[in-house]
């Protein structure tokens, strides 16, 4: 696995461990690194910090544009990474849009459930193509 790939993994399992304990994923990562040997990547805290900038809007965003859900009722894998490629997609102009797309549908594929792959698609993608209207 690529290193920003890792790092998207770490941050989405910190978003993930945060919500489900109702704390800050930024206190989670620092926590978790402090108390264990797992090393942190750099883009990792850039993810979480840059979600936890943007939440408010990031949710906003994502209440839009899916179909048929509100942010509470999906899974909270997919939640976080919607979040995650919703960041990217938004304010990481060093990221292709087809990269962040691809890699948030890799990570429900691999940890969540069978719809998630083309539901998070789905969302992204039509945040994706309306993207430019979007950008504060």
């Amino acid at each position: 696995m690529r290193a920003r790939a890792k790092a998207r993994r770490r941050a989405l399992e910190f978003l993930f461990e945060a919500e489900a304990r109702d704390v800050d994923p930024i206190k989670v990562a620092i926590a978790r690194r402090e108390n264990s040997d797992i090393s942190l990547n750099e883009y990792s805290m850039t993810l979480l910090e840059g979600v936890m900038a943007h939440l408010d809007r990031i949710d906003e965003v994502l209440e839009s544009y899916v179909k048929d859900w509100t942010i509470d009722r999906m899974p909270a894998v997919d939640r976080a990474a919607l979040r995650i490629g919703v960041w990217e997609l938004l304010y990481n102009d060093d990221v292709p849009d087809a990269v962040a797309v691809s890699e948030a549908v890799i990570n429900v594929r691999e940890l969540s459930t069978d719809e998630s792959p083309e539901f998070v698609n789905g969302v992204l993608g039509r945040i994706q193509s309306v993207k430019d209207t979007l950008i504060d």
